[in-house]
């Protein structure tokens, strides 16, 4: 290559570079704004400066140089009920953002999403035998989250092992071992849930499949956020081996990757993180194949941008979604699941539509 085309080429990587450090300036700047907009919000309006000076209260080290001057009310609002939501929607959303987009490497299909491996049906499972039956009520408040985690992690496992072959993972079988063992599943918990003793408890798991984050506790945090850093670091130090796996297994092999021990360490690191994310939350749709999509028309398709963007645009997502659910038939409140459906559903048809859209939308 002549100098010419070297120098145009510098100059094309510059300015791509200096657009995708833009963008996440942008995006890490829209989620503050959007953390503090959705604190603000409710039946009980708070100003920006005192939901920071409340929260910057409770720091460590630094909250004896800041002076928290709400009402023990207003406190309360903010510190134990409304950020613990929101940094829940940050946790779910991101989540199951990366989730999905390591999905759709893994299967090589831009349609795919986290639940394509049956972990949702699996989880409503327990959280329905919970709910309706009170089981595993020994745990406390734990038993929807772990019953629900068992119960995700469990049919995972079926997927796997249906999916094996002689010590390998296909594709197809993968595909359709998660339909199959989705399908037996959603059947066995619509059977719960029209067998439970009260109403009661019938309509608290619909709205729990619906997906809903009204539990959220400071306490409910740390194991999805523990599980989330742990498989997006995973994910991010492994962009390239994602990168090389949407190129055909062929091309994989021949670069020195072990594909069926990378596709194995894939299932199971998405499979724990959307079955901890489905224990605390419900099972939201939309969220894992919808935010992929759009990270890629903005960054293009290098993994080593679409795991963390998508983790940003994710979170913000799923913080106004969970805005909308609980503002729009206030004081009531929808499912959460319900907002990505209507939002996730137009653009699922919109991409179908799309003939033209590969990975990187070329």
């Amino acid at each position: 290559m002549d100098e010419e085309g070297m120098k145009i080429r510098l100059h094309a990587l510059v300015r791509k570079k200096a657009r995708t450090f833009l963008i996440l300036g942008f995006s890490v700047l829209f989620l503050l704004f959007t953390i503090t907009f959705a604190v603000m919000i409710g039946s009980v309006s708070l100003s920006p400066l005192l939901v920071w000076k409340i929260i910057f209260s409770h720091m460590p080290y630094i909250n004896h140089y800041i002076d928290g001057s709400g009402s023990l009310a207003q406190s309360a609002i903010i510190w134990q009920i409304r950020l613990p939501r929101v940094l829940l929607a940050c946790i779910v959303g991101a989540g199951l953002s990366i989730a999905g987009a390591a999905v759709q490497a893994l299967v090589k299909n831009s349609i795919a999403d986290p639940y394509i491996l049956g972990v949702s049906s699996g989880a409503s499972v327990g959280a329905t035998l919970v709910i309706t039956a009170g089981a595993f009520s020994i745990l406390g408040i734990y038993a929807l989250s772990i019953a629900a985690f068992i119960g995700a992690l469990l049919s995972v496992l079926g997927v796997f092992f249906l999916a094996q072959v002689r010590g390998r993972i296909s594709t197809v079988r993968l595909l359709l071992s998660g339909v199959a063992v989705s399908m037996i599943l959603t059947a066995l918990t619509n059977f719960i849930v029209l067998s439970a003793p009260n109403a009661e408890g019938a309509r608290s798991a619909l709205f729990w499949m619906i997906g809903s984050l009204t539990g959220a506790r400071w306490d409910y945090l740390f194991i999805p956020f523990t599980v989330f850093c742990f498989v997006f670091l995973f994910l991010w130090s492994q962009y390239r081996a994602l990168n090389i796996l949407l190129t055909g297994e062929e091309s994989a092999v021949t670069l020195g990757i072990n594909v069926h021990m990378f596709r194995k360490l894939l299932i199971i690191a998405t499979a724990l993180l959307t079955g901890v994310i489905v224990s605390v939350s419900g099972a939201i749709g939309f969220v894992g194949l919808m935010i992929p999509h759009i990270v890629r028309l903005f960054v293009g398709s290098n993994y080593k941008y679409v795991i963390p963007f998508s983790a940003l645009w994710g979170a913000i997502f799923l913080i106004w979604a969970d805005v909308l659910a609980r503002t729009v038939i206030s004081p009531q409140e929808l499912p959460i699941g319900i907002i990505t459906a209507l939002v996730g559903g137009p653009f699922f048809i919109w991409l179908l539509r799309k003939s033209t859209y590969a990975f990187g939308g070329e």
